[in-house]
C-alpha cells in the first residue's frame, strides 16, 4: 500500500525480526512496532494492532516460525496460544496449520519459517489477483459502499474489498466510495477512509445507519466486503453490520459481493450457523478511545461479527475469478 508515496506491507519479517502497522495509532499516527515475543504477538492480535483476517493469519504464521524456532519444545503451546487469540477468522486457523505441518514433518523451524513465508506471498498474490478480476465489476463512475475495513490494512498488501477499487482507479476508472463508519471501533472511518486518502481515491464517510438512505435513493451501485470465515454452503462472517447491509442491498436490487482469499473459506463448517462469534469487551461500544459515551449505568452487548447467508450474497471475488451465488459450490472444486 501507498503511504506518503511509500509502498508498505502491514506486516513483514525482517531477518526473523516480526514488524507490524500498528493500526490502534491510526489515523492520527502512523506507527511501526516490532513483536518481539509470543506474549507481545498474542496482545497485539486480541488488542487489534493487527486485524483482519488475511492479516491476522500472517501475523500468526510468521509469529509461530520464529518463536518455534526459539523455543521448539514449547511448540503446542505457542500453537494453541496463537489459536486462541481471535476465535472467528479462520485464516488464522490455516495458516497456522500450514506451518505447524511443515514443522513437525522433520522438526526443522527453517521449514516452517520457509512455510510462513510462503503462505504470506501466497496471501499477496492472491489479493493482487482479487483485485485484477475484481475491477471487471467496477465501471467508469461506479459508487461502491464498504463496511469495515478490508484494505491492505487487513490483508498483508493490496486488501480484499479495496483491491478490485485499486486497481480500477490505478487503471484511470473514476470511481467513489462510500466508507461505512462501522461502529464500534470505526475501522471504516479510521481505517479505510485513511487508505483511500493516502491513494487519492474520492470517497466520503458515512454513519452506519446512514446506508439504507443512499441504497434506498440509488447512489450505489455495488457493495464488496471482506469477510472472516466462509462455510461450506457460502455463508460468510464478517464484521458486524455487514448483514444488515446485504439485507439493504437486497431490498434495493444493488449487487452484494464478498472478496476473499483462499484462507478466509473453511470447508470443515456445513453452515453459517456454526461460526463462532467472538463477543468483544463492552467497553469498546460504551467508550471510545478512553471518552465515555453514556451514563455508565447500563451494560452493553459487542458481538463482533454476524453472518450473512449466501441468499444475500451476489457473487464472490476470488483469487480464481468471480465465482456466482448459483456456481459457489464450483469453489470447492479448486485448489484451496
Amino acid at each position: 500500500m501507498q503511504i506518503e508515496g511509500r509502498n508498505y506491507r502491514t506486516v513483514w519479517e525482517e531477518n526473523k525480526r516480526l514488524f507490524i502497522i500498528n493500526q490502534n495509532d491510526l489515523p492520527f499516527k502512523f506507527s511501526i512496532i516490532e513483536l518481539k515475543n509470543i506474549s507481545e504477538i498474542i496482545a497485539a492480535i486480541k488488542e487489534m494492532k493487527v486485524r483482519g483476517a488475511p492479516a491476522i493469519g500472517a501475523t500468526a504464521a510468521l509469529a509461530y516460525a520464529i518463536t518455534v524456532e526459539k523455543s521448539p519444545e514449547l511448540e503446542a503451546t505457542i500453537y494453541s496460544a496463537l489459536l486462541a487469540a481471535r476465535p472467528t477468522a479462520v485464516d488464522l486457523h490455516n495458516s497456522l496449520k500450514i506451518v505447524q505441518t511443515a514443522f513437525l514433518i522433520n522438526h526443522n523451524p527453517l521449514q516452517a519459517l520457509t512455510a510462513a513465508r510462503d503462505f504470506v506471498e501466497r496471501s499477496v498474490a492472491e489479493c493482487q489477483a482479487i483485485g485484477k478480476y475484481g475491477e471487471a465489476l467496477l465501471k467508469n463512475g461506479s459508487r461502491i459502499l464498504t463496511h469495515c475495513n478490508a484494505g491492505a490494512l487487513a490483508t498483508v498488501d493490496y486488501g480484499t474489498a479495496l483491491a478490485p477499487i485499486r486497481f480500477a482507479h490505478s487503471n484511470g476508472k473514476k470511481v467513489f466510495v462510500y466508507v461505512d463508519e462501522t461502529r464500534p471501533r470505526l475501522q471504516g472511518a479510521r481505517l479505510t477512509a485513511w487508505e483511500l486518502a493516502e491513494e487519492g481515491i474520492p470517497h466520503a464517510i458515512i454513519a452506519d445507519n446512514a446506508a439504507g438512505y443512499f441504497l434506498r435513493k440509488g447512489d450505489i451501485d455495488l457493495v464488496i466486503t471482506g469477510a472472516d470465515r466462509i462455510a461450506c454452503n457460502g455463508d460468510t462472517a464478517n464484521k458486524i453490520g455487514t448483514y444488515t447491509k446485504a439485507v439493504l442491498a437486497h431490498e434495493n436490487g444493488v449487487p452484494f459481493y464478498i472478496a476473499a482469499p483462499w484462507s478466509t473459506f473453511d470447508r470443515n463448517l456445513a453452515n453459517g450457523s456454526l461460526i463462532p462469534i467472538e463477543e468483544r469487551d463492552s467497553l469498546e461500544v460504551l467508550s471510545i478511545n478512553g471518552i465515555k459515551l453514556t451514563s455508565g449505568k447500563s451494560p452493553a452487548f459487542n458481538p463482533a461479527f454476524d453472518v450473512t447467508p449466501i441468499r444475500y450474497i451476489t457473487g464472490f471475488i476470488t483469487p480464481a475469478g468471480i465465482i456466482s451465488r448459483k456456481e459457489f459450490a464450483r469453489i470447492w472444486e479448486m485448489n484451496i
